[in-house]
């Protein structure tokens, strides 16, 4: 079962798993740009936006109706707003959330009961470079998939008992229409202008396909990591933010100790 299957990754993801005899729910927005993905006796198409908690419930109904299981949930839809933190209305905010952390749960509300019931399933929760990293411009979505991290960190153990996995996947930058998704922020201030809207270097982009392997890679093994960063930028940036907080441990270790004694 993927969520935000219309384009991108989501989609590559349904069709990957379709030509390989799989069975496959796609979910988007609009249930007719899913039609063409593969065939109908494999696929099922539904129509929910990730924010309408009856919708999605709806779904997951639909889903196990027809195929009696959900053996992989793919939590992938998402967008983002681009500009300094200051720079982004309340209202964008909040409507990021409502998506990118809300919509999320929803999903995970709607899905754990037949996945609990199982005992066995594979959360893939929709991260990405921004989800251990940030950088000037994408404060709001690196703070949604913070959010993200943070919830699949604590849902991973809770489930693992109940026999269910998850992985946070981290595709760096993609060759997909992502950038169609981004809403500018509203406020516009020249002082972030060096910052947030300087020209930046062209960054190799991973193809939508190669990042579909990946996830398909760690959902065959038997022991998925908690986290997949894919691409050789998502992995560098993972690895860089990994070692400025182990500097800052080492180089603070003395005040951190002072404040037990």
């Amino acid at each position: 079962m993927i969520t935000g299957a219309s384009s991108g990754i989501g989609r590559e993801l349904a069709g990957q798993a379709l030509a390989a005899g799989e069975s496959v729910v796609a979910v988007a927005r609009d249930a007719a740009k899913l039609a063409d993905l593969g065939p109908a006796e494999r696929l099922l198409t539904i129509s929910a936006d990730v924010r309408d908690e009856s919708a999605v419930r709806q779904a997951v109904e639909q889903a196990v109706a027809r195929f009696g299981r959900i053996d992989v949930l793919a939590n992938n839809a998402g967008y983002g707003v681009f500009g300094a933190v200051e720079e982004a209305a309340d209202i964008q905010a909040r409507a990021l959330f409502d998506t990118n952390v809300f919509g999320v749960l929803n999903v995970l509300r709607a899905a754990l009961p037949v996945l609990r019931a199982q005992r066995s399933g594979h959360i893939l929760q929709g991260s990405s470079i921004f989800g251990q990293t940030a950088a000037p411009g994408f404060g709001m979505l690196a703070a949604s998939k913070y959010a993200v991290e943070g919830l699949s960190d604590a849902l991973a153990l809770e489930v693992a008992p109940l026999g269910i996995k998850v992985t946070l996947v981290q595709p760096g930058p993609t060759a997909t229409a992502f950038g169609a998704n981004v809403d500018p922020a509203q406020g516009a201030h020249t002082d972030y202008d060096a910052t947030v809207r300087a020209p930046q270097a062209d960054t190799p982009a991973s193809s939508a396909a190669k990042v579909a392997e990946g996830i398909r890679a760690a959902v065959a093994d038997p022991n998925p990591p908690r986290r997949l960063a894919l691409g050789v930028v998502s992995a560098n940036a993972m690895r860089e933010a990994l070692t400025a907080r182990l500097a800052d441990l080492d180089t603070w270790a003395a005040v951190s100790e002072k404040v037990d004694a």
